[in-house]
C-alpha cells in the first residue's frame, strides 16, 4: 500500500516503514559519528524502547558502546489496511541494525505495568544476559492496570488548585489561540501520579534486585522535564509535575537499593523540551517549543533526542568522574534550554505571536517536520510515492 501521514489533532494515525527505519538509522548514525563511548553500558535494559527517548537509549548504548540491549514497549502490529505503530517498525528497523552489527538485540511487547510481562523480562534476562548494568525507565502511557489492584489508572494534563489560560498552538492547522484548562480533581492527581509516577520503576528494580538481575555497580536513569515558568502551570505544577515529583521520590528509593547492591546509583535526567508523541499531546507546550527550536538553533545550540541522550551518557553518566548533579541530585541535560539568553529570548518572543506571524516568530516548520518524522514521513532518500509493505513481523 502506498501510505500518507493522517494527522488527527496532536497524532498521526498512519507510520511508514521505510520512513522510520530511515530515522533510526539518521539516529545510528548521529551516535557514530560521535566515536566510542568509554567505560559505557554493556548489558541494558530498556522499560519503553520503542520511541523518544528510550528508543535514543537504545541505539545510544547499542551503537555508542556495543551494549547488548533487552527492549520492553507495547506497540501494536499492522492490521488490515492499516499500518503498525511507529513504534513497531523502529524497533523492527533497530533490531535489524544491532543483529547486522553483531549485536544482542531482542523485544518484548506487552504491558510493561503487568507481572506479566516484568517475570517475562527477569527469564530472559536470567537466561541471555546473567545481570545488567543499566536499566532505562522511559514508559510514557496514557493509562495503567494496576498490577495487584487491577485498579485502571487513567493521567491527564491539567493544572491544580485553579483554571489555567494561556495560549496555545493547532500545530495541524496553524492556529493560535487561547485556551482554558480546568484543574484537575483528587482523584485525576493520584491517577496521574499511578501511571506516570516512580511506583512502577520502584516494582521494576525491585524484582531485578530480588532476582540478582543487576551487576555491581549497575546505574538506573528516568527521564523528566521542568521547563520555564511559561509552562509551569500546565507542566511542572500541573498533574504531570506532580507525578515527576513522585519519580523522584522513586529515584532516592532506588538510588538506596542500588548502593547497598554494589556502589550503583539511580537517578532523574532533566532533558530538554522535544517534539515527541507525548510533548505533542499537551497544550501550550507545543508553542513553547517551536519558539523555543526558533531561538537555539539561531543560537547553535539545538538538539534532539539522540543528541541529549548521547550528551548524557558520555558526559554524565559514563565519563569516568562523577555526574554534574544540581541540588536535588538531577542530572541537567536541559542546560542548553535554560540558559538565560535562551530564555529571554524565548520570553520576548511569546507574547507576540498570532496566526498571522507563526511562520516567521517560530519554527512551527521544524516543529511539524519533527513532528512528521516521529511516524516516518519527510526523510530523504524514502520514496513516499511508491508501494511498501506495512505488515512486517516482529524480529
Amino acid at each position: 500500500m502506498i501510505i500518507k501521514p493522517k494527522v488527527r489533532g496532536f497524532v498521526c494515525v498512519t507510520a511508514h516503514p521505510e520512513g522510520c527505519a530511515a530515522h533510526v538509522q539518521e539516529w545510528i548514525n548521529c551516535v557514530q559519528t560521535r566515536g566510542p563511548i568509554k567505560q559505557g553500558p554493556k548489558k541494558v535494559l530498556v522499560i519503553g524502547s520503542s520511541t523518544g527517548y528510550g528508543l535514543a537509549s537504545r541505539i545510544t548504548a547499542a551503537f555508542g558502546s556495543g551494549a547488548a540491549t533487552l527492549g520492553v514497549f507495547y506497540e501494536r502490529p499492522s492490521e488490515e489496511g492499516r499500518p503498525a505503530t511507529p513504534g513497531w517498525y523502529n524497533t523492527i528497523a533497530f533490531t535489524r541494525a544491532a543483529r547486522a552489527a553483531g549485536l544482542y538485540a531482542k523485544n518484548i511487547n506487552g504491558d510493561a505495568f503487568s507481572n506479566e510481562i516484568k517475570q517475562q523480562t527477569l527469564d530472559t534476562i536470567k537466561t541471555d544476559l546473567g545481570q545488567i548494568d543499566l536499566v532505562v525507565y522511559s514508559l510514557a502511557s496514557p493509562r495503567r492496570i494496576h498490577p495487584t489492584t487491577g485498579a485502571v489508572h487513567k493521567s491527564v494534563l491539567k493544572p491544580v488548585g485553579q483554571s489555567y489560560t494561556n495560549k496555545t498552538v493547532d500545530t495541524d492547522k496553524g492556529v493560535v489561540s487561547s485556551v482554558t484548562i480546568e484543574p484537575a480533581n483528587e482523584q485525576e492527581i493520584a491517577d496521574t501520579a499511578a501511571v506516570m509516577g516512580g511506583e512502577d520503576w520502584e516494582m521494576w528494580m525491585s524484582a531485578l534486585s530480588e532476582a540478582n538481575l543487576l551487576a555491581p555497580g549497575a546505574q538506573s536513569v528516568a527521564y523528566s522535564y521542568i521547563g520555564p515558568d511559561v509552562t509551569w502551570a500546565i507542566y511542572k505544577n500541573g498533574t504531570i509535575g506532580l507525578a515527576k515529583n513522585d519519580l523522584e521520590r522513586a529515584a532516592r528509593n532506588i538510588d538506596s537499593l542500588l548502593k547497598l547492591k554494589g556502589g550503583g546509583r539511580a537517578f532523574i535526567s532533566v532533558n530538554k523540551a522535544l517534539v515527541t508523541q507525548a510533548s505533542s499531546a499537551i497544550p501550550v507546550v507545543p508553542l513553547y517549543i517551536a519558539i523555543l527550536y526558533k531561538v537555539m538553533k539561531a543560537h547553535g545550540t539545538h538538539e534532539g533526542c539522540i543528541e541529549q541522550i548521547c550528551r548524557l551518557f558520555a558526559e554524565q553518566m559514563y565519563n569516568g568522574k562523577s555526574p554534574a548533579f544540581d541540588e536535588a541530585g538531577r542530572a541537567r541535560v536541559d542546560d542548553w534550554e535554560m540558559r538565560p539568553e535562551i530564555q529571554d529570548a524565548v520570553r520576548q518572543i511569546w507574547p507576540a505571536v498570532t496566526t498571522e506571524n507563526l511562520g516567521t516568530e517560530t519554527d512551527i516548520a521544524g516543529y511539524r517536520s519533527e513532528f512528521l518524522k516521529l511516524f516516518g514521513f519527510g526523510l530523504s532518500g524514502v520514496n513516499y510515492e511508491a508501494e511498501t509493505e506495512p505488515h512486517i513481523a516482529m524480529l
